[in-house]
């Protein structure tokens, strides 16, 4: 088994002085027999987190590269079993159950009240809806809702969120445990299409295009007031492999 304390994470996710990454995932055998493997997942600042929807689609296309598996594969993380399915390029991962589910909360920011929503997809998160993401101060308000004691103790993922047009929309997030904005979420982007499909009557799938530049699609049912069968489907591709020597 391979050990890493939380300076080590943060070495390893460093851009300047380590690799340089979002997160850090380290592959296992699964012990319960409930899946193919298992992993435990660490945020860049060193802190475990159950489920990270990017990360779960990097995950299976590195299992596919290391064992040659074809069609997919099943890991059990913090959150549940994910089944990845390989499709080309593309990796559809079936997320684990979303739960936790708040419609219209109003929270008090320093520049006044904004009414949010939240879900939990493997992690928690807040969707903001907003007229121009261009102009959002993603750092400083995701950072105050990140950090408001109404999501305390552990804290929330914040999603900003302009609708594109049907069953489209284009997010920002800024991510708990980066404490940042990220180039893309794959939890958030899921929590972000639910909450739409709720407040503006979309339908699956819902096309969620991202910071990098990227679309993501979220399929999904809603039954008895109850999202269930959630897939997220985008890219995922091997960049390369080396030898990093931990002191």
């Amino acid at each position: 088994k391979l050990f890493l304390n939380k300076d080590q994470v943060v070495r390893l996710c460093d851009r300047h002085k380590g690799i340089g990454a979002d997160g850090l995932i380290i592959l296992m055998p699964c012990a319960s027999g409930k899946a193919n493997w298992t992993w435990t997942f660490f945020n860049s600042d060193g802190s475990k987190a159950d489920m990270c929807g990017n990360g779960a689609r990097c995950f299976a296309r590195f299992i596919q590269r290391l064992t040659g598996v074809r069609d997919q594969v099943t890991f059990e993380t913090g959150a549940g079993i994910i089944t990845a399915q390989f499709l080309g390029d593309l990796v559809t991962i079936t997320m684990t159950q979303p739960k936790d589910l708040k419609m219209n909360e109003e929270v008090f920011l320093s520049s006044g009240p904004v009414t949010v929503h939240s879900i939990n997809t493997g992690v928690p998160h807040t969707v903001l809806f907003v007229s121009n993401l261009d102009n959002i101060r993603v750092q400083d308000i995701g950072a105050q809702i990140r950090w408001h004691p109404q999501f305390a103790p552990a804290g929330t993922n914040v999603n900003f969120v302009q609708v594109m047009g049907p069953n489209s929309i284009r997010i920002r997030t800024y991510e708990r445990g980066v404490e940042g904005e990220t180039l893309a979420c794959g939890t958030g982007v899921t929590a972000s299409a639910l909450i739409s499909s709720i407040t503006q009557g979309f339908h699956s799938p819902i096309q969620v295009k991202v910071k990098s530049g990227d679309t993501l699609e979220v399929g999904f049912k809603f039954e008895n007031h109850n999202f269930k069968d959630v897939t997220l489907t985008g890219p995922a591709e091997f960049v390369f492999e080396g030898k990093f020597f931990i002191s």
